[in-house]
């Protein structure tokens, strides 16, 4: 009788847990068990997305256009939450996936041509570097989804690729859009 007690307290604790941090009634986090292998990508992932994060607010204060320096900022918003996701899938939590990514908006209005030529080799350079960081930590996810047991951490982590693979298209847009490309 007291195993069935003790089991009822802990249901009641975790559930408590849950609703009090602050997610919406109905919303059930799910744990998970990490293998050595997947603690070790996520700690990659991890320094992935604080080098991005810094990368971002460092390539915001040297942009030369305003503009540009808006699209860093939003990007490194982005990467801020997938740090967090990161943290969550660390600690064992499979966060729940809401709303969807960006769906691939452009940063640049247009038809792709040029609409005005930059001059500036700061920024294309932080533009091709940036872009080259984008391709490089969407196929480190790429290869993560393959590597975790849990479905949900699987989407987490595919959710996270979809939006860094979107960020390198905001990234080209803008190079198109000033005639950063050939």
């Amino acid at each position: 009788m007291q195993e069935k007690s003790a089991k009822k307290h802990r249901f009641y604790r975790d559930c408590m847990a849950v609703f009090s941090s602050g997610h919406p009634m109905g919303e059930v986090m799910k744990t998970m068990k990490l293998t050595q292998k997947e603690s070790m990508l996520l700690q990659d992932l991890k320094t992935s997305e604080e080098i991005c994060i810094e990368k971002y607010g460092q390539y915001a204060q040297k942009a030369e256009d305003q503009a540009l320096a808006d699209l860093f900022l939003t990007i490194r918003t982005k990467e801020e939450e997938h740090l967090e996701t990161i943290n969550q899938l660390m600690q064992g939590t499979v966060p729940m996936m809401s709303g969807g990514s960006q769906g691939g908006q452009s940063s640049q209005p247009g038809n792709g041509k040029a609409t005005k030529k930059s001059d500036s080799k700061t920024d294309e350079y932080l533009l091709k570097d940036a872009l080259d960081t984008e391709k490089h930590v969407s196929s480190v996810y790429d290869t993560c989804i393959f590597e975790f047991t849990d479905a949900g951490a699987r989407e987490a982590l595919n959710h996270i690729q979809k939006e860094e693979q979107e960020h390198g298209q905001m990234l080209y847009d803008y190079m198109v859009c000033h005639g950063m490309c050939a």
